[in-house]
């Protein structure tokens, strides 16, 4: 897996999701149970990752749509 984007902004991570899913790209989310240690106050950043072999083309989908891309 490779890291794509990483905020702590939930509707980013929404939005990148759906385009990415739009695309039939395969998102994996992570760190969503964080809140749990951290109390639900949003100060742990999420991370999306794909698949290495989807790298490329998900960055270039979240470039389009003027995303941040981590990496």
């Amino acid at each position: 897996m490779r890291e794509l984007l990483r905020t702590n902004d939930p509707t980013v991570i929404a939005f990148a999701t759906a385009l990415l899913r739009g695309e039939d790209i395969d998102v994996f989310e992570m760190d969503v149970h964080m809140s749990v240690l951290e109390g639900s106050i949003g100060v742990l950043p999420r991370r999306i990752m794909v698949r290495p072999e989807d790298y490329f083309r998900a960055s270039t989908v979240l470039r389009d749509n003027d995303l941040p891309v981590s990496g």
